[in-house]
Parts: structure tokens; sequence; C-alpha cells
């Protein structure tokens, strides 16, 4: 049977297939190559990067849940320069497509973050994240579609390198992602964890060192497949799915939904090859439904 086309366009970027891995859950450092090839990724992303040094929340930081993990890590970032200086270069070195992962506490911060980049070269698309719901005084933009259409509009200006912003799943997600479309946005992804939080009943005080955290995993798919799946009747841009992928079968809902891409997260914690399996499922799968391309599947649950 002829090999089936898995490449897909994004923010006019081609990726040689739809998985990506979430921001800040694979760490692609020795211990982790010996499980994935990050070659045959559609790109690799970094852990969120700041301008300047954080330290990230107190611990502890993570809990389990029976349906997935809340994690209250807070971007932990060495800075940009850092980042630049360290990461940057290695993560170039792969054979795919490198997305930067972004997050600034103003509008300013987040352009001077694009600026850096921009001036460094090698990133194919910059990843705005305006989501993460932990972060102890930080404004989360993508409650507001002002505040979205501002930075998003700002760091347009600033750099050529094609911008996406990484969106919340909050109640006006549609005006949201609207928004971002209008003020420039190349892509949008969709969406972060939800605010959860979990309870020592032997301490009687919450589990987690900043109180509340990020819920993640398999009980936010079917709320996240909404969200993508509304958004994508508003928007002419490419959506990128992320929240509760455990499998390609999650993947290939996501893409039915109107997702041009996927990133896969917290399974990645529990099984580090798990992206792999993935791309070889949406394979399988378009084979046997004669597809000739995964691009035919996309949005196809709206027709």
């Amino acid at each position: 049977m002829a090999r089936v086309n898995l490449s897909v366009e994004l923010c006019g970027v081609e990726l040689k297939n739809p998985v990506i891995p979430a921001s800040g859950t694979y760490e692609f450092g020795d211990g982790y190559l010996k499980f994935l090839d990050p070659d045959k990724l559609g790109a690799v992303i970094n852990k969120t990067v700041t301008l300047e040094p954080r330290d990230g929340n107190p611990p502890p930081r993570v809990c389990e849940t029976p349906c997935g993990l809340i994690n209250a890590i807070g971007i932990p970032s060495s800075g940009i320069e850092v980042f630049i200086e360290e990461e940057l270069p290695f993560l170039r070195d792969f054979n795919t497509r490198l997305v930067a992962s972004i997050a600034g506490f103003s509008v300013d911060e987040f352009c001077t973050l694009a600026e850096r980049i921009s001036e460094v070269g090698g990133v194919d698309i910059i990843e705005l994240n305006l989501s993460c719901p932990n972060l102890e005084h930080g404004t989360v933009w993508a409650t507001d579609k002002k505040l979205v259409f501002d930075v998003v509009k700002e760091v347009k200006s600033a750099t050529r390198i094609p911008v996406m912003a990484k969106l919340a799943n909050v109640h006006n997600i549609n005006d949201v992602a609207v928004a971002a479309e209008r003020a420039g946005a190349d892509a949008l992804v969709i969406a972060n964890t939800y605010r959860a939080m979990k309870i020592n009943i032997e301490t009687k005080r919450p589990y987690l060192g900043n109180i509340f955290g990020g819920l993640s995993g398999p009980a936010v798919l079917p709320m996240t497949l909404f969200a993508v799946y509304s958004v994508y009747e508003k928007v002419s841009i490419p959506i990128v799915g992320v929240g509760g992928v455990t499998n390609w079968q999650d993947a290939v809902e996501y893409i039915l939904a109107g997702a041009t891409a996927v990133e896969v997260g917290t399974a990645n914690l529990v099984n580090p090859s798990v992206m792999i399996s993935v791309i070889e499922g949406i394979e399988s799968y378009l084979k046997r439904e004669g597809f000739s391309s995964v691009r035919e599947l996309v949005g196809l649950a709206h027709s």
C-alpha cells in the first residue's frame, strides 16, 4: 500500500507530520533520547522561556488525580540569554522544525523576547504562552480578548517569525480566538490546563505549594476538543489541539474537529515514546480509511 502523506502546513511552515510535544513536557536530553528520536516529530519545542530568570512555584509542584495530573510548576526559567546561549543551539541541531515558547509579564517583555529570538535565528515558529493558569502574580492574558489582541499585534510587529497564540479554554474562547486572528496570529494553540486543586486529608491543607494548579491529562480532552471544534468555525487560521492526547485515536479526534496539528503533553510523562506511536497510529488509520494525506482529515467532522 502506498505511503500516506503526513505533512501539514502550520503558519506557512511545512511540518513532516502533525505531532508536537507540548511545551515543558519533554526534556530533549540524553536520558530521553533513547526513547524517542526528535527528528521523527513534526517539531520540537522548548520549556517556556521568560525574559529574566525565574525560580517557579514552591513545592510540591505536581500531584496525580484519578484522571490526570495537576501541576503548578510556575514557569521556572533560566532567562532568555541562557536559553539563547545554551538550549537553542542544541534544539536547532535536530532535523525537524523548531517552535520557541515564550512568556512575558508585559507586552514589552513579549516583544523583547521575540526580537531576541529573531536576531539569533533558527526558530521556525514562536508560540506565545498567553494561558498559563498557575503563575503566582501573573496575568492570564488569554482571559481578555483585548489583552490578546494587543500582545499579538505588537509581537507581530517585532518579528518576521510566524506567531502562534496559545489560548486558555475560557468561556469566551471564540471571541479571544477571533481577536488573536484579527491581530495577525498565524495560528492558535488550544488550549492550556484547567484550574484545579487537591487537598491532603492528612495535613488538611492544599497539596500543592501554590494552592492550585492546572489539570491536564485524559480528563480535559472532551472539553478542549469542544473548544477546538467551536473555534474552527470562527477562524480561518490553523489550530493546534492540545489537551489529553494519550494515543493516536485522540489525535485523530482533534484533527477531525479542526486541528491541523496536535501537541502531546502529560502522556509523555507516562510513556516517553508515546509520540512515535501517535504518529504511526495516524498513518495506519489514514491507510485503513483510504486517505492519501492527513490534510484531508482536518475539520472533516464539520461536513
